[in-house]
């Protein structure tokens, strides 16, 4: 199915080796696209982007105000932070990742939207452990202005709150593990996630214990492997203003 077959980067990392692809489809009218692999696991795919858009879209849709502070958990290929600046109240974004060698694409340009990510002034990247910059004990994502609130939270990492990159990532979607990152929203601000998988009634329930609202949208996007399209769901949560 692939044509001119690249591998623009490998890199060990504490999660595993990491690497950047890039191939041309003949299947798709020779189209090139970028995709990362963590060991045997895709992370991420410019075929597949959709969902990683409606996340910025949906959550960014629901915050309320002006000059909005985000922050994007997970920068993979960059299209949730490049969506989320393209929304005019942005005013400052962070983007947070564990793995450097990802932050590393985007500035060397090896991806295509690294270079417009980089040179957005808004747009910030910060390595380091969301999950654990989010816990009770952690100093929060901005690292000049430790425990600082932001309106969105959009966090786009584990495949979806069951189906984790790391097992250490499984308390921050209890209740007790969301209520603990709520410290970090403004009254009235929005967190909202991306999952591989349909609504989870367990992690609905979750949710519901914390947010004041919340809001479950299945995405569908084309599927050129399948011959059919797939589907991941956003959720989107509000906090008591």
């Amino acid at each position: 199915m692939s044509a001119n077959f690249e591998e623009l980067d490998y890199q060990e990392t504490p999660l595993g080796p990491v690497s950047l692809r890039r191939q041309r489809l003949k299947m798709l009218d020779d189209r090139e696209i970028h995709e990362v692999k963590l060991g045997n696991d895709y992370l991420m795919s410019s075929l597949f982007t959709k969902v990683e858009e409606e996340l910025a879209r949906l959550g960014l849709a629901a915050t309320t105000g002006e000059a909005l502070d985000v922050v994007v958990g997970g920068l993979g290929l960059g299209y949730t932070a490049w969506t989320a600046l393209a929304e005019p109240r942005v005013s400052s974004l962070i983007v947070v990742d564990y793995l450097q060698p990802v932050i590393d694409w985007h500035q060397r340009g090896l991806v295509p939207l690294g270079p417009k990510l980089t040179a957005d002034p808004r747009c910030r990247f910060v390595h380091g452990d969301f999950f654990a910059l989010a816990a009770a004990d952690g100093a929060g994502f901005d690292p000049v202005q430790p425990q600082r609130q932001f309106d969105a939270v959009l966090l786009d990492i584990d495949h979806s709150p069951d189906h984790l990159l790391h097992p250490r990532h499984a308390h921050y979607y209890s209740a007790d593990g969301l209520r603990e990152f709520t410290r970090l929203i403004r009254p009235g601000g929005v967190f909202g996630l991306w999952s591989d998988d349909p609504p989870e009634d367990a992690f609905l329930a979750n949710l519901q214990s914390v947010f004041a609202t919340v809001h479950t949208e299945v995405v569908a996007f084309p599927n050129p492997f399948l011959h059919r399209d797939s589907h991941s769901t956003v959720y989107v949560c509000k906090l008591a203003g």
